[in-house]
């Protein structure tokens, strides 16, 4: 072992797109998507314990517990960890996770596959495996669609489940203010009602609209704002009516356009950089929503902290 200690940390994701395929037999949906990450972190502390445990705490950013947050091995963290070791042929390496929360929970920003990702490098660090960031991205598709984008952040669109990556150039840095509510929005849940909705449509399979991609890569925001989509976005409003109110006051308090975040239910508004405050301040009073902020991206992948 390399240290008493290591921290590293990972960013949240928006999906600038999101198209969702039509239901396969293995009850998964294809996707295609834009994945952008943006500089709102979850940071992921390993210490090394005696015996072969992987345990876990959880907290927010002020160190109090975060609920609705599994402490056993279905935490994805956990499972990282778990992953590593067994992939590194090592025995009796007990570790203790202490995660530091600030992505949402079940917020619709990957939060769970940002610890995952922090968790993969931490113990990597801590354990002086030698892991290469191509053997670290291999395993992290083991565990979850979005965690290879977490260890890998920028831009990128991502394919299949998401977890086929193909890296995206920015020349702008996009300004995002961030709402989130006081309750989450289970995925399943979520994709569940989308097929509700759609029963009876024709689905054709995912595609990105390669403007987007364009303009991503020009750095035309005024574009960027124009052609984000979100196919989850009718299902999250279907299951909770209310944020489609959070959404029109963004949109009227000067934000280029709002949408739904991933399956939500965390609102994203991108915004000119002069009327984040603006933005924020119109977005905070709506009723359910438990905080805001203001955030830029792209930001990079999980990484340690020094």
């Amino acid at each position: 072992m390399t240290a008493a200690a290591v921290t590293a940390r990972a960013p949240a994701k928006i999906n600038l797109s999101l198209r969702v395929g039509p239901l396969r037999p293995d009850g998964y949906h294809t996707l295609a998507t834009v994945f952008h990450a943006v500089h709102l972190d979850d940071q992921v502390t390993v210490t090394p314990v005696d015996g072969d445990a992987v345990t876990v705490a959880v907290s927010d950013e002020h160190g109090d517990p975060v609920p609705g947050v599994p402490v056993d091995e279905s935490n994805l963290a956990v499972r990282a960890a778990l992953r590593l070791r067994e992939a590194a042929g090592l025995s009796g390496a007990g570790v203790h996770l202490a995660v530091r929360k600030v992505i949402p929970v079940a917020g619709g920003m990957a939060g769970g596959s940002a610890d995952a990702a922090a968790s993969l490098v931490a113990c990597a660090e801590l354990w002086d495996t030698g892991s290469s960031r191509e053997h670290l991205a291999s395993l992290a598709a083991m565990l979850g669609a979005d965690v290879p984008f977490a260890l890998r952040g920028g831009c990128a669109v991502g394919t299949g489940r998401g977890e086929h990556l193909e890296p995206l150039s920015m020349r702008a840095a996009l300004h995002w203010v961030l709402a989130w509510s006081d309750t989450g929005l289970s995925t399943p849940s979520v994709f569940g009602a989308l097929d509700r909705l759609r029963a009876g449509r024709p689905v054709p399979p995912p595609q990105i609209d390669q403007r987007l991609v364009t303009a991503l890569e020009r750095g035309l925001v005024g574009a960027v704002g124009m052609l984000v989509d979100n196919d989850l976005e009718e299902a999250a409003l279907d299951l909770r009516p209310e944020l489609a109110t959070t959404l029109a006051a963004g949109r009227q308090a000067g934000a280029r356009v709002g949408l739904v975040s991933g399956s939500g239910p965390t609102l994203v508004f991108l915004v000119d950089a002069q009327r984040a405050s603006r933005v924020a301040r119109a977005v905070a009073r709506e009723p359910g929503v438990a905080g805001v902020r203001h955030v830029t991206g792209p930001a990079p992948g999980a990484a340690l902290v020094a």
